[in-house]
């Protein structure tokens, strides 16, 4: 259940069946942690971690109105710089900040897989393994997503010379989903990911579904981001995206809609009698001015839902899911609106819901949750005199003030009194690895 000399003695930890007393985790003396309040670490369930290193070079205003698309050109004249040895030195750096910060495991939404001319590396899965690596190095349990990317728009255009480097056919893509399905440990899964409707023609979907290598595993896809991508598919597909996947796919539980932004009630009354999870990402979402997801009346419906940070503009489950809400109350003019019924709690509900559809995302067992905690800061001034009833909301709502004290991930303490057991070495990689970036 845990590592050697790893265990937790909490005096009150939060479970999904609710606060339990006097919980111990773990058997050995030594490594003990002690605390007052512990939670279940938090699944980051969308992740493109070269991201992480472009965070904040993306806020000067373009000639025109600035939108998802513009920033995509960022993006892109970043993505081509990236090769394996600067994505590890970044995503190891972005995995020790998800740790600090309450997240526990990762799902990598993973496209960069050519050098950047497009040409593959001699080692066609070197920059899937460059993720699989900072993971190890980092401590956080990884669902890796690579991502079949194939067409530049609805209509089947070529991939653009900035996307080549995203590319893969089906067979390609099959292969290189063998080859790092033999990688897979306890602490690495491996799942589907196509990246979108728009870059994933209907053929080469089915064709992967089918794969014998596909079932069993999760299937992610971005979804609905825009209001672009929705126009688009009703002029070239005569459906909504999320309307046409439905009638073209057996969505189930294993599935994750990532954003899911632009529904109709039909639509989202869909998703929510699927099962599948839709995987929100609020402070991304704001930052590239998408929209906002119809909370509420998923919710009542008995949808599922987890959080990503996607771009990395963020990297906090507190700031996720508190924007989550407010962004909510902001549009409808009413407080608490994650708390569906009278007297219930809006941190327990969002951490409950979203801990959940995080774990069903990343294909997370459902009982190896016990060796993934967070410990919170008992001694700090945000929780003073809190108790049971109230420490979750102050969790979230209560300021920005780092409260995550200890991280256990897989069974190890990861994260000791706010600090990664090898930070200073990773974020030097890091500082040299976006200093070779600049210099490009």
């Amino acid at each position: 259940m845990t590592g050697a000399g790893a265990a937790l003695h909490a005096e009150h930890a939060w479970t999904h069946a609710g606060w339990q007393h006097d919980v111990r985790v773990g058997a050995a003396a030594d490594g003990r942690v002690r605390g007052r309040f512990a939670l279940p670490g938090m699944v980051n369930l969308h992740s493109h971690a070269f991201q992480r290193a472009m965070a904040g070079l993306a806020e000067r205003r373009g000639p025109g109105d600035d939108s998802f698309w513009t920033w995509r050109e960022v993006m892109y004249r970043f993505a081509a710089r990236i090769n394996p040895d600067t994505l590890r030195a970044i995503a190891t750096q972005l995995y020790v900040e998800m740790l600090k910060a309450g997240y526990t495991h990762v799902c990598e939404f993973h496209y960069l897989h050519h050098a950047p001319d497009g040409e593959p590396y001699a080692d066609r899965a070197a920059m899937s393994k460059a993720i699989i690596e900072a993971a190890r190095d980092a401590g956080i349990g990884l669902t890796l997503l690579p991502v079949l990317y194939m067409t530049g728009g609805f209509d089947g255009r070529p991939l653009s010379a900035r996307q080549r480097r995203f590319g893969l056919s089906v067979d390609a893509y099959l292969r290189l989903l063998e080859a790092l399905l033999a990688l897979e440990s306890p602490a690495v899964r491996v799942g589907i990911a196509l990246h979108s409707l728009r870059a994933v023609p209907e053929g080469a979907m089915r064709e992967v579904l089918a794969a014998p290598l596909a079932q069993g595993r999760p299937v992610h896809i971005h979804i609905a981001e825009q209001i672009g991508e929705v126009q688009d598919c009703l002029s070239l597909r005569h459906a909504r995206p999320v309307q046409w996947l439905f009638g073209h796919a057996d969505v189930d539980a294993r599935w994750c809609l990532v954003h899911a932004t632009h529904v109709d009630p039909a639509e989202m009354h869909a998703l929510a009698k699927s099962g599948a999870v839709a995987g929100l990402c609020p402070t991304t979402e704001a930052n590239l001015g998408d929209g906002l997801f119809p909370l509420a009346n998923f919710l009542d419906a008995g949808g599922v839902l987890g959080i990503g940070s996607d771009s990395h503009i963020s990297v906090s489950p507190v700031e996720e899911l508190r924007w989550l809400e407010y962004g909510q109350r902001l549009a409808s003019c009413h407080r608490n609106v994650a708390a569906r019924k009278a007297g219930a709690s809006v941190g327990e509900a969002l951490w409950r819901a979203a801990s959940r559809g995080g774990r069903q995302a990343a294909g997370v067992p459902g009982g190896s949750g016990v060796a993934d905690w967070i410990v919170l800061d008992d001694a700090a001034p945000a929780l003073a005199a809190r108790d049971t009833s109230s420490v979750l909301d102050s969790f979230l709502f209560a300021g920005n003030v780092p409260l995550v004290r200890d991280v256990m991930a897989g069974g190890a303490w990861v994260v000791r009194d706010f600090r990664h057991r090898d930070e200073d070495r990773i974020a030097s990689a890091y500082r040299a690895a976006v200093a070779q970036l600049a210099g490009a």
